[in-house]
């Protein structure tokens, strides 16, 4: 099957198209021929090996982290699906490689594509869906009235969580520039703050949860914006004691992680606030819980540019220098 690999780490210019065989198919698995793939800043990560210590990948290594699909095969005791099912999928972190052709994906990973959605909006959901899901429903419990700080509003997670973030009905404040204000409003943001413009923790106070996607200082101001019993999660600071133990990672490994978060869990400390790190988590019944706001419109995708498959490496690079408008940069397969 075509795709598109990396063959060793920290080389931008490594991504390359190549065949590899075709997946095979266990008892639990269904095999998708992938039409439409999205790209993650994670992807970006990945080639460059930011995550090699704890995500031990074997080279050379397919990239690509989201899809929409059909299932042409199903494993022997595969229950959910059958030949010919539409559906949408996050793999499981051991098992990605959606810039393919084919993936083979383990039943429980992979929900029905939304109907109202075309192939292309679908692929642009899985991850940054699902981490809005266990960011504001999962970890932070979100509830009726509270404050919500969601930041790069006009990311792809970030135009996912505003909007799930007002589904639960809480006041929504988000970070983006004067240009992107009127979407953010159209997504549900209550409150839109010009990073270029304002500082954030000067003008917003008391928020319960703050959704953390840029890391650094962003992160380390956004401790300043929270009551005290508040929660900031990040999915771009430093991984802490918790996720190292949700790796089941080594002794050693631990205590690097806790050493990476320790200023950070420190600081919260100080300000009687929580810190977290979330690495996202394949979840098929996740994506059903989203799949009827999706379908009814309460959540939309935001995509800014479909590319050709053959195109894959200038989608990744696009990305990368930050020419994304709003939403998700996606690869079509045919």
């Amino acid at each position: 099957m075509k795709t598109f690999m990396i063959e060793r780490y920290g080389d931008k210019a490594g991504v390359r198209a190549g065949e590899m065989p075709d997946p095979q198919v266990g008892a639990d698995d269904i095999l998708v021929q992938i039409h439409a793939a999205s790209v993650n800043p994670l992807d970006l990560r990945l080639r460059d090996g930011d995550f090699k210590v704890f995500l031990p990948y074997r080279l050379p290594l397919i990239l690509g982290n989201d899809l929409a699909g059909v299932v042409v095969q199903v494993g022997s005791a595969v229950t959910r699906f059958a030949v010919g099912d539409e559906v949408y999928a996050r793999p499981d972190k051991d098992r990605i490689g959606t810039f393919a052709e084919l993936i083979a994906v383990h039943q429980d990973d992979v929900a029905a594509k939304p109907a109202t959605l075309t192939m292309e909006e679908a692929a642009s959901l899985p991850l940054v869906a699902l981490t809005s899901w266990q960011a504001l429903v999962e970890r932070a419990h979100v509830l009726p009235g509270q404050k919500v700080l969601i930041h790069a509003g006009s990311g792809g997670v970030g135009t996912i969580a505003v909007q799930l973030a007002k589904q639960l009905g809480a006041h929504v404040a988000t970070t983006a520039s004067t240009a992107k204000a009127d979407l953010m409003r159209e997504l549900g943001a209550d409150v839109v703050v010009d990073y270029k413009k304002q500082a954030f923790e000067t003008v917003l106070h008391g928020y319960d949860v703050v959704l953390d996607t840029l890391g650094g200082e962003t992160l380390e101001k956004s401790l300043q914006v929270l009551k005290p019993g508040g929660k900031v999660i990040s999915i771009a600071g430093p991984p802490d004691p918790a996720f190292a133990r949700e790796l089941g990672a080594k002794p050693i490994l631990r205590l690097a992680m806790s050493a990476l978060s320790f200023r950070t869990r420190r600081r919260a400390k100080r300000r009687k606030v929580t810190y977290s790190f979330l690495f996202m988590k394949a979840s098929g019944d996740q994506l059903r819980e989203l799949t009827p706001l999706i379908d009814t419109g309460k959540i939309r995708p935001v995509v800014d540019r479909v590319f050709p498959f053959a195109e894959t490496r200038q989608a990744m690079e696009y990305v990368e220098k930050g020419r994304a408008k709003a939403g998700k940069v996606v690869v079509a397969m045919t």
